[in-house]
């Protein structure tokens, strides 16, 4: 977004939801929010009250308020349903375009410098799953070039391993992906834009890094073909594994890239998802941290503030040996300010702040890893 918009001194309403689990009652809300000081304000609708006075809440920015996206707010996780007028879907609109891409089998090594190049340059991941598509869905995802001389070859490549697709959304999120990619031939790419993603990471025209729609009608159909059902071409392996969460403060933070690429790479990613707990799931799935760990109430609060990337880790090395210890060593010491005392090269040291906010959460128990990575892949935390 542009920075004359997110400084305008401007109040924009959306029409958000909230599920009381205790009730299982939805509630609606009208959300305010002011740029000029990022504070925000909400009327229950049904009742025509207030429900929240006009207060600063540093915690959320403009950037976050698009349709889909969730939002916590102390402690009740709203889904942003509609624009709450046309002022605030006048102006908003456009700067919450969205769009398809996908990171091809030939890229997947780099895929952290792609996402943190996507994240750096004023576009947000609203979706994010890695796919294992077969023939006939690559053939159903690529129809419009059936019949064109590099229709076999694109098939063969995009169904050969797997694939991370995502939805963008930003200002211009279509043309902007499509610039930040460059020219379809690598080759063409590395003389007029040596800096794009398939000059970088491509080989040739079909394997070229990274797929872009080119057309906003596009865009809708593909981004429905990856994101219709959670387990579109679910890749996951549930056996020597374990499971990594990058923690919602890095994503927020732009770094859910950088931190991505430090773990490729070591070990190799076995399945992907951007995904969200209700605070409800987050307590459930660290259970057996409560009345041990002092920080239980924090460590939840932080794991259902917003979205956070769900990773099945294998060891590269040795694919058959189970990975738990060999990653928890990886990740350093829980608490970030030890790691960076002990560890200095961990990702906890690197990229955390404190025990809560320590960039990363993996699992703890050898025994566990494949418990932790089938219940995160199969969903068994929705509902809850």
């Amino acid at each position: 977004m542009s920075v004359d918009i997110k400084n305008d001194g401007a109040r924009y309403a959306f029409i958000c939801r909230w599920h009381d689990p205790m009730t299982d009652i939805v509630w609606r809300y009208q959300f305010m929010y002011h740029t000029s000081d990022r504070s925000i304000e909400m009327y229950e609708m049904k009742n025509q009250k207030t429900f929240l006075k006009r207060v600063a809440y540093p915690a959320i920015t403009l950037e976050q308020l698009y349709i889909g996206s969730t939002i916590l707010v102390y402690s009740r996780q709203l889904l942003i349903e509609d624009y709450g007028d046309e002022f605030t879907r006048k102006h908003l609109r456009g700067l919450q375009e969205t769009t398809c891409a996908m990171i091809k089998p030939d890229a997947m090594c780099a895929a952290g410098k792609i996402i943190e190049c996507i994240l750096s340059n004023g576009l947000l991941i609203k979706h994010m799953r890695m796919c294992q598509l077969s023939r006939k869905e690559a053939e159903e995802f690529y129809q419009v070039h059936k019949g064109k001389p590099f229709y076999e070859a694109l098939i063969l490549l995009v169904s050969s391993g797997p694939v991370i697709a995502m939805e963008l959304v930003g200002e211009n999120a279509l043309c902007r992906w499509r610039f930040l990619l460059g020219p379809t031939s690598t080759e063409v790419a590395r003389i007029k834009a040596p800096s794009s993603i398939r000059a970088q990471y491509g080989s040739d025209t079909t394997r070229n890094a990274c797929h872009g729609s080119d057309t906003h009608e596009n865009a809708r159909i593909e981004t429905l073909f990856f994101f219709k059902c959670w387990n579109m071409g679910m890749c996951a392996r549930f056996r020597n594994c374990t499971l990594c969460i990058i923690k919602p403060h890095i994503v927020m933070s732009g770094c859910g890239g950088a931190v991505l690429d430090r773990i490729l790479q070591q070990f190799d990613v076995t399945a992907l998802e951007l995904a969200h707990f209700s605070r409800h799931a987050a307590a459930d799935f660290l259970e057996v941290y409560q009345g041990i760990c002092p920080d239980f109430f924090s460590m939840t609060h932080e794991l259902a503030s917003g979205d956070f990337i769900i990773l099945e880790i294998c060891d590269k090395t040795n694919p058959c040996s189970n990975p738990v210890n060999k990653f928890r060593d990886f990740c350093g010491p829980a608490d970030s300010c030890i790691a960076r005392a002990l560890r200095p090269r961990s990702i906890r040291a690197e990229f955390g702040i404190n025990k809560v906010k320590n960039a990363v959460h993996c699992t703890d128990i050898p025994e566990d890893g494949e418990l932790e990575v089938g219940y995160m892949f199969t969903h068994q935390w929705e509902g809850k």
